[in-house]
């Protein structure tokens, strides 16, 4: 991640499962995102992360590293929970990818040339045009659809700097996105890249959102779980258990770590002789 982003978040960060995870308001995190995108030189990455990233986050130590190096957003209850237990307070905001992105769109008054890479050709066609709709000042470009053959990334990767791209939006889904924006999309690419699972399918209509009334009371993944039932089960029917198991475990294990570490060894002092300091 650019340096100095990473120096920017240092002090609007709490740790989560040991992974930093910002804790800016959506003025602020709006405002920021906007300045990164905006630099001149290096890159960031931004990845958005729910109770089941962290999940896969704790059983993929690749995945881990990749997120380390990127600005994470939590996004969704689970994280609150988890800032509760181990901070005392939720989250100043819920920034999952589905909302920022698009109010993201709007905030950025200097046009961009924004690509978009994920998802069926179809629905990233739809989403394309939703985006234009929602803010036409912005260029928005179809870099690939999110299912080509990982040999040809050199390919993809030529094309994005063939467009001159911005802002990468990239919609693969975890952990898939963020190991391939690692392995492949450089500072020479974009400034800025979102990595944002299903935006694609909800921007596009293809999957409907939650009405508002539902979304305001946290209750999004209900309505996923009843819309998807055979695809969602086992992440929040299974999920959501170990991940609470998780957070009080995690909780736990982090008050002994305390306990048991040694005190670091006090530096030794040279104490000089009465007849040394008289010499």
């Amino acid at each position: 991640m650019n340096q100095v982003a990473d120096f920017a978040v240092v002090a609007s960060r709490r740790m989560i499962f040991d992974l930093p995870v910002c804790d800016l308001d959506w003025d602020d995190a709006l405002t920021f995102v906007n300045e990164l995108a905006c630099l001149p030189v290096g890159q960031t990455s931004i990845s958005f992360v729910n109770a089941h990233n962290m999940l896969v986050m704790l059983r993929d130590v690749t995945y881990r590293h990749v997120l380390e190096r990127n600005l994470v957003l939590p996004d969704g209850v689970g994280l609150d929970i988890a800032s509760r237990v181990a901070h005392g307070e939720p989250f100043p905001a819920n920034l999952n990818g589905t909302d920022f992105v698009p109010a993201l769109l709007t905030f950025m008054e200097r046009p961009k040339r924004i690509g978009l890479l994920g998802g069926k050709r179809s629905v990233v066609e739809k989403a394309a045009e939703k985006f234009r709709q929602h803010a036409p000042w912005h260029q928005f470009v179809i870099v690939s659809d999110g299912f080509f053959d990982p040999a040809r990334s050199s390919a993809v990767t030529a094309e994005i700097s063939r467009q001159k791209i911005d802002v990468l939006i990239v919609g693969m889904g975890t952990p898939l996105q963020e190991k391939w924006v690692a392995e492949h999309i450089g500072p020479q690419h974009a400034r800025l890249v979102l990595t944002v699972g299903a935006l694609f399918d909800f921007v596009s209509e293809t999957v409907p959102r939650a009405p508002r009334l539902v979304r305001a009371m946290r209750g999004e993944w209900l309505f996923r779980l009843v819309l998807e039932p055979g695809r969602l089960w086992r992440r929040y029917m299974l999920g959501i258990p170990l991940f609470l198991y998780q957070v009080v475990r995690h909780q736990f294990g982090r008050k002994e770590r305390v306990l048991r570490a040694e005190p670091l060894p006090l530096p030794q002092r040279r104490i000089v002789s009465p007849d040394k300091l008289a010499s």
